[in-house]
Protein backbone atom coordinates (compact mmCIF):
# COMPACT_ATOMS: atom_id res chain seq x y z
CA UNK A 1 0.00 0.00 0.00
CA UNK A 2 2.71 2.45 1.00
CA UNK A 3 4.11 1.95 -2.31
CA UNK A 4 0.86 2.66 -4.27
CA UNK A 5 1.22 6.09 -3.03
CA UNK A 6 -2.10 5.74 -0.99
CA UNK A 7 -2.59 8.68 1.09
CA UNK A 8 -4.54 6.62 3.29
CA UNK A 9 -3.56 3.75 4.65
CA UNK A 10 -5.86 1.31 6.42
CA UNK A 11 -4.65 -1.82 8.64
CA UNK A 12 -4.23 -3.83 11.82
CA UNK A 13 -0.50 -3.80 12.60
CA UNK A 14 1.21 -6.92 13.43
CA UNK A 15 5.17 -8.06 13.33
CA UNK A 16 6.49 -3.99 12.95
CA UNK A 17 3.96 -3.89 10.10
CA UNK A 18 2.80 -0.75 11.40
CA UNK A 19 5.37 1.60 10.39
CA UNK A 20 3.60 1.09 6.77
CA UNK A 21 0.31 2.35 7.90
CA UNK A 22 -0.65 6.06 8.29
CA UNK A 23 -4.40 5.00 10.15
CA UNK A 24 -3.72 1.81 12.06
CA UNK A 25 -6.44 0.54 14.18
CA UNK A 26 -6.90 -1.83 16.90
CA UNK A 27 -7.70 -5.40 15.80
CA UNK A 28 -11.42 -6.32 17.25
CA UNK A 29 -11.35 -8.46 20.22
CA UNK A 30 -13.46 -11.24 18.03
CA UNK A 31 -11.01 -13.49 15.81
CA UNK A 32 -14.14 -13.66 13.34
CA UNK A 33 -12.81 -12.29 9.73
CA UNK A 34 -16.17 -10.34 9.73
CA UNK A 35 -15.07 -8.43 12.35
CA UNK A 36 -12.28 -6.96 11.07
CA UNK A 37 -14.06 -6.37 8.01
CA UNK A 38 -16.71 -4.42 9.02
CA UNK A 39 -13.95 -2.35 11.55
CA UNK A 40 -11.91 -1.51 8.01
CA UNK A 41 -15.41 -0.49 6.89
CA UNK A 42 -16.53 1.35 9.65
CA UNK A 43 -13.15 3.16 9.46
CA UNK A 44 -13.44 4.10 5.68
CA UNK A 45 -17.15 6.00 6.33
CA UNK A 46 -19.05 2.59 5.37
CA UNK A 47 -22.12 1.65 6.99
CA UNK A 48 -23.32 -2.31 7.16
CA UNK A 49 -26.40 -2.66 7.91
CA UNK A 50 -27.93 -6.17 9.21
CA UNK A 51 -29.89 -8.02 7.01
CA UNK A 52 -33.71 -8.75 7.75
CA UNK A 53 -34.46 -12.37 5.95
CA UNK A 54 -37.65 -13.89 5.88
CA UNK A 55 -38.72 -17.12 8.44
CA UNK A 56 -37.10 -20.19 7.00
CA UNK A 57 -40.16 -22.47 8.39
CA UNK A 58 -40.06 -24.97 5.65
CA UNK A 59 -38.61 -28.78 4.90
CA UNK A 60 -36.34 -27.85 1.88
CA UNK A 61 -32.40 -28.38 2.55
CA UNK A 62 -30.13 -27.53 -0.13
CA UNK A 63 -26.71 -28.83 0.39
CA UNK A 64 -23.44 -27.72 -2.17
CA UNK A 65 -20.87 -29.90 -2.53
CA UNK A 66 -18.74 -27.85 -3.95
CA UNK A 67 -15.55 -25.60 -2.82
CA UNK A 68 -13.07 -23.37 -4.00
CA UNK A 69 -10.07 -24.58 -2.91
CA UNK A 70 -9.44 -28.55 -3.13
CA UNK A 71 -8.08 -28.94 0.51
CA UNK A 72 -11.91 -27.87 1.45
CA UNK A 73 -13.70 -30.03 -0.56
CA UNK A 74 -15.93 -33.24 1.57
CA UNK A 75 -16.03 -36.42 -1.14
CA UNK A 76 -19.11 -36.11 -3.05
CA UNK A 77 -20.17 -39.96 -2.52
CA UNK A 78 -20.33 -38.97 1.54
CA UNK A 79 -22.28 -35.67 0.58
CA UNK A 80 -24.73 -38.65 -1.32
CA UNK A 81 -24.74 -40.48 1.81
CA UNK A 82 -25.72 -37.37 3.63
CA UNK A 83 -28.87 -36.19 1.28
CA UNK A 84 -30.37 -39.99 1.49
CA UNK A 85 -30.03 -39.98 5.15
CA UNK A 86 -31.69 -36.34 5.08
CA UNK A 87 -34.41 -37.52 2.37
CA UNK A 88 -35.54 -40.39 4.47
CA UNK A 89 -35.72 -38.21 7.65
CA UNK A 90 -38.21 -36.18 5.34
CA UNK A 91 -36.41 -33.51 4.29
CA UNK A 92 -36.69 -32.30 0.62
CA UNK A 93 -32.99 -32.21 -0.86
CA UNK A 94 -31.73 -30.07 -3.23
CA UNK A 95 -27.45 -31.22 -3.97
CA UNK A 96 -25.59 -28.34 -5.89
CA UNK A 97 -21.92 -28.20 -6.88
CA UNK A 98 -19.67 -26.19 -8.87
CA UNK A 99 -21.43 -26.99 -11.90
CA UNK A 100 -23.96 -24.25 -11.07
CA UNK A 101 -22.57 -20.97 -12.69
CA UNK A 102 -23.53 -17.49 -12.22
CA UNK A 103 -24.00 -15.76 -8.46
CA UNK A 104 -27.64 -14.79 -9.69
CA UNK A 105 -28.70 -18.88 -10.36
CA UNK A 106 -26.88 -19.46 -6.82
CA UNK A 107 -29.00 -16.81 -4.85
CA UNK A 108 -32.16 -18.05 -6.27
CA UNK A 109 -31.46 -21.64 -5.47
CA UNK A 110 -30.26 -21.01 -2.03
CA UNK A 111 -33.29 -18.50 -1.40
CA UNK A 112 -35.56 -21.36 -2.01
CA UNK A 113 -33.89 -22.92 0.96
CA UNK A 114 -35.00 -23.63 4.71
CA UNK A 115 -31.67 -25.29 5.72
CA UNK A 116 -28.06 -25.38 4.33
CA UNK A 117 -25.19 -27.70 4.40
CA UNK A 118 -22.11 -27.13 2.30
CA UNK A 119 -17.90 -27.31 2.75
CA UNK A 120 -16.52 -24.48 4.30
CA UNK A 121 -17.05 -21.90 1.46
CA UNK A 122 -18.66 -18.92 -0.55
CA UNK A 123 -21.91 -20.72 -0.77
CA UNK A 124 -22.61 -20.89 2.85
CA UNK A 125 -21.91 -17.22 3.89
CA UNK A 126 -24.43 -16.38 0.65
CA UNK A 127 -26.76 -18.51 2.44
CA UNK A 128 -26.54 -16.91 5.68
CA UNK A 129 -26.61 -13.72 4.21
CA UNK A 130 -30.17 -14.64 2.72
CA UNK A 131 -31.23 -15.57 7.02
CA UNK A 132 -30.78 -19.31 5.87
CA UNK A 133 -29.54 -21.82 9.19
CA UNK A 134 -26.28 -23.13 7.94
CA UNK A 135 -24.06 -26.63 8.69
CA UNK A 136 -20.76 -26.39 8.02
CA UNK A 137 -17.72 -28.70 7.09
CA UNK A 138 -14.53 -27.51 8.28
CA UNK A 139 -11.24 -28.96 7.54
CA UNK A 140 -7.92 -26.65 6.75
CA UNK A 141 -9.64 -23.54 8.53
CA UNK A 142 -10.98 -22.36 11.43
CA UNK A 143 -14.99 -21.85 12.19
CA UNK A 144 -14.42 -19.16 14.86
CA UNK A 145 -12.51 -17.27 12.61
CA UNK A 146 -14.66 -18.47 9.50
CA UNK A 147 -18.11 -19.64 10.27
CA UNK A 148 -21.28 -17.87 8.30
CA UNK A 149 -23.41 -15.59 10.43
CA UNK A 150 -25.64 -17.55 10.01
CA UNK A 151 -29.13 -17.74 12.41
CA UNK A 152 -29.16 -21.23 14.23
CA UNK A 153 -25.52 -22.07 12.71
CA UNK A 154 -23.59 -25.01 13.10
CA UNK A 155 -20.54 -27.05 12.07
CA UNK A 156 -18.25 -29.88 12.59
CA UNK A 157 -14.27 -30.09 12.16
CA UNK A 158 -12.01 -32.39 10.93
CA UNK A 159 -8.76 -33.59 12.92
CA UNK A 160 -6.61 -31.53 14.71
CA UNK A 161 -3.59 -31.09 12.54
CA UNK A 162 -0.33 -28.86 14.13
CA UNK A 163 -0.29 -26.39 10.64
CA UNK A 164 -3.74 -25.33 11.12
CA UNK A 165 -5.15 -23.40 9.66
CA UNK A 166 -2.83 -23.76 6.95
CA UNK A 167 -5.00 -21.45 4.43
CA UNK A 168 -5.35 -24.30 2.22
CA UNK A 169 -1.17 -25.09 1.22
CA UNK A 170 -1.74 -28.65 2.76
CA UNK A 171 2.01 -30.49 3.43
CA UNK A 172 0.04 -33.98 3.42
CA UNK A 173 -0.72 -35.71 -0.03
CA UNK A 174 -4.05 -35.44 0.68
CA UNK A 175 -6.24 -33.09 3.44
CA UNK A 176 -5.91 -35.15 6.35
CA UNK A 177 -8.72 -32.90 8.39
CA UNK A 178 -11.34 -32.68 5.71
CA UNK A 179 -11.03 -36.50 4.79
CA UNK A 180 -11.06 -37.48 8.74
CA UNK A 181 -15.09 -36.28 8.74
CA UNK A 182 -16.96 -39.64 9.32
CA UNK A 183 -19.88 -39.63 7.22
CA UNK A 184 -22.38 -41.16 10.02
CA UNK A 185 -20.98 -38.65 12.17
CA UNK A 186 -21.96 -35.98 10.16
CA UNK A 187 -25.55 -37.33 9.33
CA UNK A 188 -26.13 -38.03 12.98
CA UNK A 189 -25.30 -34.37 13.86
CA UNK A 190 -26.93 -32.62 10.96
CA UNK A 191 -30.06 -34.77 11.74
CA UNK A 192 -29.77 -33.45 15.21
CA UNK A 193 -29.33 -30.14 14.31
CA UNK A 194 -32.66 -30.52 11.55
CA UNK A 195 -34.66 -31.99 14.29
CA UNK A 196 -34.15 -28.78 16.70
CA UNK A 197 -36.09 -26.12 16.52
CA UNK A 198 -34.84 -24.08 19.51
CA UNK A 199 -31.61 -22.87 18.46
CA UNK A 200 -31.08 -19.48 18.46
Amino acid sequence: MALSGARNRFGFPRSGSGVLLNQPLAPPASPHRADHWGALASALGFEIKKPNPKARNGRRIVIHMGAGQPTRLWPRERFETLAKDVSDAGWSVELLDDSLVGVEALIERLDSADRFVGNDSGPGHVAALLGVPTFTLFGPQLPESFAPRAPKAEWITGAPCPYKPCFDNCRFSEPRCTLSIATDEVSRRVLAWLANDSLE
